[in-house]
């Protein structure tokens, strides 16, 4: 019973975040919500016993959001002096969310000491045996070897896009002729010298 109820429980909180993270005026509102859409998926992996996806999430992804975060600031140059100001009104709203997060945590904890969900087994059909970690691999690298490289052409396509909306022309900067210094001579670039002491170099 309490692992359906928290089954219901945390997907309806990811659907809602997930919502309000793309509906959110406030980029810095959207970062959190989608924060909580990512704990409560993680609470999900730990309902179907992957519990190796669920530390993923919460340690590499709210991670990868924090970098997120850091693009939102270096893009839209974001005033923080006025959403502090705004922090007393939002304090009690603050605290009913964290109330809320720990009573997840501690349905969560509930639901896994009860045993996971049978739907582990036919979403990942691997023998009760194999460790969770090497389960993964199994799936991974055989029948999901074309989805889990198509994440990762996505990831690199994200990055690249990233650098691509950062990156600013300087004007009055030197740029690097890398076609000039690939035929640059050795003997052109370092040279030998003896000097004395006391002498110094010559510039």
């Amino acid at each position: 019973m309490i692992q359906a109820l928290a089954f219901y429980l945390f997907a309806t909180i990811v659907i809602v975040s997930a919502a309000l993270t793309i509906t959110a005026r406030n980029p810095v509102h959207a970062v959190l919500w989608l924060i909580l859409a990512f704990f409560n998926a993680a609470g999900l992996m730990v309902l179907v016993g992957a519990e190796f996806i669920a530390m993923l999430l919460v340690i590499v992804y709210v991670g990868a959001v924090a970098v997120l975060f850091l693009f939102v600031v270096m893009m839209l140059n974001i005033d923080f002096a006025e959403l502090r100001a705004g922090f007393v009104r939002y304090a009690a709203l603050g605290a009913v969310l964290a109330i809320g997060l720990a009573a997840e945590i501690m349905v969560a904890f509930g639901a896994w000491s009860a045993g996971k969900i049978e739907l582990a087994r036919r979403a990942a059909p691997t023998p009760e045996t194999v460790p969770n970690i090497e389960a993964i691999g199994m799936l991974l690298y055989t029948r999901y070897l074309f989805v889990f490289e198509g994440a990762g052409l996505v990831l690199l396509v994200a990055m690249i896009g990233a650098i691509v909306l950062t990156h600013r022309d300087r004007t009055g900067s030197r740029k690097q002729n890398i076609a000039r210094q690939n035929a640059r001579r050795p003997q052109d670039a370092t040279r030998n010298t003896q000097p004395t002491v006391g002498g110094g170099i010559d510039l």
